[in-house]
């Protein structure tokens, strides 16, 4: 069950970090800005569609959006601030090309905010899987 969530999760991911490459490469190779704006403008993007697929697809939530996309919105926010943090450090401190940099700032994200959201963003509560199993 957990490894059928963890790749629905990655399926999940994989739309929303095509949106989020497609924004970085877009942006950068048109000169509108320069990879660190393009790529956290794209995390912004994904971030969306990865809310409403993680809802329906991923955890088949029964939460309340009132409730699940705060908490999501939130971990997206750390998920954001990781990208930009690490896509930073990699460009300006260890000279890699952006598009490594990228790849290397996807997993790290997708690592902790996989945790976050299964633990937390989408969790029932008790009373919400009792009533699912009746």
């Amino acid at each position: 069950m957990k490894l059928l969530r963890l790749l629905r999760y990655s399926a999940a991911g994989t739309v929303g970090t095509a949106i989020q490459y497609t924004t970085l490469l877009c942006l950068v190779r048109t000169g509108v800005t320069g990879p660190i704006v393009a790529s956290s403008s794209g995390a912004i993007a994904g971030a969306f569609t990865n809310y409403f697929l993680n809802y329906h697809f991923t955890f088949n939530s029964q939460n309340r959006h009132v409730n699940a996309a705060p908490k999501f919105f939130l971990v997206a926010l750390a998920g954001f601030i990781i990208n930009w943090a690490a896509m930073t450090m990699l460009l300006r401190h260890v000279g890699m090309h952006y598009l490594a940099a990228q790849i290397l700032s996807t997993g790290l994200v997708f690592m902790v905010t996989y945790a976050i959201n299964a633990g937390w963003s989408f969790r029932e509560d008790r009373a919400q899987a009792h009533r699912r199993r009746q």
